[in-house]
C-alpha cells in the first residue's frame, strides 16, 4: 500500500525540491507518452501499461494483506481452540479490531519511513543517491 500511493501520489503531486517530485516549473513530459498508434489499436492494454506500476504495487497490497488475514485468521482460530474460545469465520474476523490492529500498525511504520524519506529528500543531500538532489547545487536551483 505504502509503495503503490508513493508511486501514484509523487506522479501526480508536486513538491520544489523534492528529488522524488517532477519539476513543478516543466511539468510536461513528452517522452512519457505512448504513441497514438499504440493507444487507438488497444486503448484498454495502452491504459494498463501507462499505470502498470501503480496497479501492480496495489495487486502485492492485496496479495499481502489477504497472506496477512489468512495467517493472522488461522493463528486467532487455534488460539480460541486452545483456550476453549469460539472459532472466528472469515466475516467476523473481518470485523475484529485485533486483526485491524495489527495492519494499522504496519501500515503506520511503511507510511512514516515514506514519509521521513520523502521530507527528508527535500532538505538534505547523499552524494550518488538518485533519490537525492545534486551535491553540488545550490538550494535556490533546486527549489528551496
Amino acid at each position: 500500500m505504502q509503495m503503490s500511493a508513493y508511486v501514484m501520489l509523487t506522479a501526480m503531486l508536486f513538491r520544489r525540491g523534492s528529488a522524488e517530485s517532477r519539476d513543478p516549473d516543466d511539468p510536461d513530459r513528452p517522452d512519457n507518452e505512448i504513441p497514438a498508434a499504440a493507444r487507438r489499436q488497444n486503448p484498454i492494454l495502452a491504459w494498463l501499461y501507462s499505470y502498470s506500476l501503480g496497479i501492480a504495487l496495489a495487486m502485492l497490497f492485496v496479495m499481502s494483506f489477504a497472506l496477512h488475514f489468512s495467517a493472522s485468521l488461522a493463528a486467532a482460530n487455534e488460539q480460541a481452540v486452545l483456550h476453549d474460545g469460539q472459532i472466528q469465520s472469515v466475516g467476523d474476523y473481518l470485523l475484529d479490531a485485533q486483526m485491524w490492529f495489527e495492519s494499522f500498525q504496519n501500515w503506520q511504520s511503511e507510511f512514516l519511513s515514506t514519509a521521513v524519506l520523502i521530507v527528508l529528500s527535500i532538505f538534505l543531500r547523499h552524494k550518488g543517491s538518485p533519490e537525492s538532489k545534486p551535491t553540488n547545487a545550490a538550494n535556490s536551483d533546486t527549489g528551496e
